[in-house]
């Protein structure tokens, strides 16, 4: 009979035994597991694998596994095909691979690898616009959860193929890592391809892991350059979160052909330059992108600034300062629509017949006899629905500005929902300043475009420097531009424009010679010649113009000074850019050897032409040689002038001028 210790001691001894043969157990599979050999899973997981995602799978020549918490394939030799519908047949051949993978998201269909390690492997990424990938590993290959969680990526002496037709991507990367290297940029890579349809070849160095995932990322080093067309980018710094390209911090040098070629690869709308170069740092954090220090050169211009491109809105948007100390305006010409380098249109040759008014009394619409001058280039608003934009630059001097001796330029840029404006707009003009606005309206067909501009102060002697007579000339000028049209280059807008342009000036002083030579005063261009050129009292001077459908028709055209009034009339035509102007001096002084007769301008804005009327100084001639033949004294007689000019009502003349046209009909 059994006492009652001896049961607790049978209980024990049954346990210890039990635990004893687990421990076995644990231990013997343990080693059945070190030693199992799992080469021979290779065939069933190649099927296994290669049914489950409707593509194969084939470890071609060994398979080797370590257990863990985090368990790592071992595979040499390993082949996995793309979709029937990608273009590339293989998403990943390589010579090895070590695969970490963590078991229990595999439960839930998860696919999470902490570290991939390919040797020699050959990559066949696509992407198409349905939102299809071929590394998503679902049998349809749009669905994000078969997408691998990858967290470190380790590539040695491999290449890679990204094929995106939706984005005009084709990439081909071929990658190497420095053997025993301890460099801070052990990765090499060149690639070559097309981007948004624009062909480029890049290579540089990087850090040797690729970190993917939140729990491995950090700084990854990177130096490269990239060339696409003209446009060059050169980086040195460092991303993070490669996966998103989360984080950029690098010192940036770009240059190219022209700024608008940056739309084609950023998606930022940046208007026509000449050749530029720039650099400064450039830091990203997450869809916001900062340019700080920016400073270079576009064409003989300067540029210098920090710019904000924030992608996290519906629409992107640009925002910042820019400045130049010395801005030569002939690197506008892009902005125009003048190609830079374009030749200097010719002129007509000796001879050639001006354009003649029509029946209408306007100049015909026939090509005019010279290239034309203003510029026809199609600009690209169309773009200007790509994003929004708020951008103050300042000029503080502008050089090479022919057609108007222009200071600075001070601007604030607004885009917004494809509305460009350019307000305010200041600038600094022969000593006084013009400022106002611009429009672009985008939404219609074409660009719908609002100008208005103000003059004040305009210094006479410093509006026309390249002539040496009118440098002596004193006084201030005002004037008005307001003009609405339509077109997609500067040439379309004004042969299309309507409203009004005018310019004023009250008491002044100006060269007395320009006014003798004009109307051909004789005897006044000898007592010059002799004793010199003086100015004159201006009393008041106008120009105004209606503009209506591209063709200016004069409403004031008067010069009045205490010698001479000259009235003016006629008409430009913006569209064939031709010129009918004709000018009547009429002198408050008698004079001899006067052959006084009307001006006319005419030919085109690229090559006027200007003379006296011919049939008026003929007549006037006949009259004087007829007389001559009687008596030689008699011919004096054709040539006296005495002055029939009167003094205009000044007042009534620059209210005049000043009046706004009523609306074209």
């Amino acid at each position: 009979m059994n006492t009652p210790a001896a049961a607790p001691r049978s209980t024990r001894s049954v346990l210890l035994k039990i635990g004893v043969a687990a421990l076995a157990l644990v231990a013997l599979i343990a080693v059945v597991l070190v030693f199992f050999p799992w080469d021979t899973l290779r065939g069933p997981l190649n099927r296994y694998v290669s049914e489950r995602t409707g593509r194969h799978f084939e470890i071609t020549r060994k398979l080797d596994v370590r257990l863990g918490r985090t368990t790592t394939v071992i595979a040499d030799g390993i082949e996995f095909a793309n979709p029937s519908w990608a273009r590339d047949p293989y998403l990943l051949q390589a010579e090895g691979a070590e695969i970490q993978v963590r078991l229990w998201p595999l439960l839930s269909g998860r696919f999470v690898l902490p570290r991939v390690a390919l040797r020699q492997p050959r990559l066949g990424l696509q992407l198409e616009a349905d939102g299809r990938r071929t590394w998503a590993l679902g049998k349809d290959g749009s669905d994000e959860r078969r997408v691998p969680e990858i967290g470190t990526l380790v590539v040695d002496q491999g290449s890679l193929t990204y094929f995106a037709p939706g984005q005009g991507a084709d990439i081909r990367a071929d990658v190497a890592l420095a053997p025993e290297s301890t460099a801070r940029l052990p990765l090499s890579f060149k690639a070559s391809g097309k981007y948004k349809g624009e062909a480029f070849n890049a290579q540089g160095k990087t850090g040797g892991v690729l970190e993917f995932s939140e729990d491995t990322r950090g700084d990854f080093p990177v130096d490269f350059q990239l060339q696409s067309g003209q446009t060059r980018l050169a980086a040195n710094g460092s991303l993070t979160n490669l996966s998103q390209l989360g984080g950029i911090d690098a010192s940036v040098e770009l240059q190219g052909r022209s700024l608008e070629d940056l739309y084609h690869l950023l998606g930022v709308v940046l208007p026509g330059s000449p050749a530029y170069k720039l650099q400064g740092k450039l830091k990203k954090e997450g869809l916001v992108w900062n340019v700080q220090g920016l400073k270079g050169r576009f064409g003989n211009s300067d540029l210098a600034g920090d710019l904000v491109f924030d992608r996290s809105r519906d629409v992107p948007r640009l925002a910042g300062k820019l400045q130049s100390a010395r801005l030569d305006f002939e690197d506008l010409g892009p902005m125009i629509g003048v190609t830079p380098g374009s030749p200097t249109p010719k002129r007509s040759s000796p001879g050639e017949a001006p354009a003649q008014p029509g029946k209408s009394g306007k100049p015909d619409k026939r090509p005019a006899q010279s290239g034309k001058v203003l510029p026809d280039t199609k600009l690209q608003f169309g773009r200007l629905k790509t994003m929004t934009a708020d951008v103050n630059y300042t000029a503080a001097k502008v050089l090479h500005m022919k057609a108007l001796p222009l200071d600075s330029i001070s601007v604030g840029i607004k885009l917004d929902n494809g509305v460009l404006v350019l307000d305010p707009l200041k600038m600094g003009v022969a000593g006084g300043q013009m400022a106002g606005r611009l429009g672009i309206n985008s939404h219609v067909t074409p660009a719908a475009i609002d100008v208005k501009l103000d003059a004040r102060g305009l210094q006479l002697n410093q509006l026309f420097p390249s002539v040496e007579t009118s440098k002596s000339s004193l006084g201030r000028v005002s004037g008005n531009v307001e003009l609405k049209g339509s077109g997609n280059s500067t040439a379309q807008l004004l042969a299309t424009s309507s409203g009004t342009v005018s310019f004023l000036m009250g008491r002044g002083e100006i060269s007395n010679i320009l006014l003798e030579f004009m109307g051909l005063d004789g005897g006044e261009i000898i007592k010059f010649l002799i004793r010199g050129d003086r100015n004159v009292n201006l009393r008041c001077a106008a120009v105004a113009f209606d503009v209506n459908k591209g063709v200016m028709n004069s409403r004031v055209f008067l010069l009045d000074t205490v010698d001479t009034v000259v009235h003016g009339r006629g008409n430009i035509n913006l569209d064939t850019e031709a010129i009918d102007l004709l000018l009547e001096p009429e002198p408050k002084d008698a004079s001899i050897f006067s052959l006084r007769s009307p001006l006319k301008i005419t030919g085109t804005l690229g090559a006027p032409d200007a003379g006296p009327v011919k049939s008026a100084l003929a007549g006037r001639a006949g009259i004087a040689i007829a007389l001559a033949a009687i008596n030689p004294l008699l011919a004096l007689a054709a040539t006296i002038e005495t002055g029939p000019g009167q003094d205009a009502d000044c007042a009534q003349v620059l209210k005049q001028a000043s009046a706004k046209a009523p609306p074209a009909k």
